[in-house]
């Protein structure tokens, strides 16, 4: 499977671990995301139109400092599945979704009209931080209930083929316990935060169990107790049907 992710920093985090969690499997799929750091639809519409060289490639979840064009990439391969996503300090806003996402969907699909689109919902900000005061809110939930609803009517404006629900699984963590997903309050932590976006992209796209995947290598440490609650969290996700 070849996934491009249309994104920023959060599609970075989604994919870090993602190649390596499907190889331990045995399975082949490679991940390339553009990366340019708080993107948004409207950012990306405007490279999109430019066809300048503004996205770092991020292969398979390894920065390569190789800057390519949004058209370069969907040239470049035949792509299974490419993603899309707002940046987190709009995704919570509907309306900041138009036209954009639109425009670049139609677009995708003049360079790959077979591709898979595939929604990528975000998350929301820690509780109690600056960050999420700052986009108005007071409480977490709140706002990941407005992204929740303002992907939910995205995917179905563009026709998307799915939805990977990272917000919500964020939402699971947290609700069951975990202390923290973020590691500055609203990235996700390198080990357990990247590890759960990971293995969720990898059971909806590839419709894998995950109950046996042995990756464990991380870049901050993960317990077992905690990679066990990840694996049964994800694994009670309905994975995308794609084909």
């Amino acid at each position: 499977m070849r996934i491009l992710a249309i994104g920023n920093s959060f599609s970075q985090d989604a994919t870090r671990y993602l190649h390596q969690i499907a190889r331990t499997d045995g399975q082949k799929l490679s991940v390339v995301s553009l990366y340019y750091g708080g993107c948004t639809l409207d950012r990306h519409y405007r490279y999109m139109l430019s066809e300048e060289n503004a996205y770092e490639l991020v292969y398979n979840g390894h920065s390569t400092g190789f800057f390519i064009s949004m058209k370069q990439a969907l040239l470049s391969r035949e792509w299974d599945v490419i993603t899309i996503q707002q940046a987190s300090g709009l995704s919570f806003d509907a309306d900041s979704y138009y036209p954009y996402i639109n425009a670049l969907v139609d677009y995708v699909r003049q360079c790959a009209p077979k591709v898979k689109i595939v929604v990528h919902q975000t998350w929301a900000y820690e509780q109690g931080s600056a960050k999420l005061a700052a986009v108005g809110y007071t409480d977490h939930k709140n706002m990941f209930t407005d992204i929740q609803k303002a992907y939910k009517l995205a995917a179905e404006k563009i026709g998307a083929d799915g939805t990977i629900p990272s917000g919500r699984l964020f939402q699971n963590m947290l609700d069951i316990g975990f202390e923290t997903v973020h590691r500055d309050t609203f990235h996700a932590t390198l080990g357990a935060g990247r590890y759960a976006l990971g293995l969720l992209w990898y059971r909806m796209l590839t419709g894998a169990d995950v109950m046996d995947n042995t990756f464990c290598d991380f870049d901050e440490a993960v317990t077992q107790e905690e990679i066990s609650t990840i694996k049964r969290l994800v694994q009670g996700f309905e994975p995308l049907r794609l084909n």
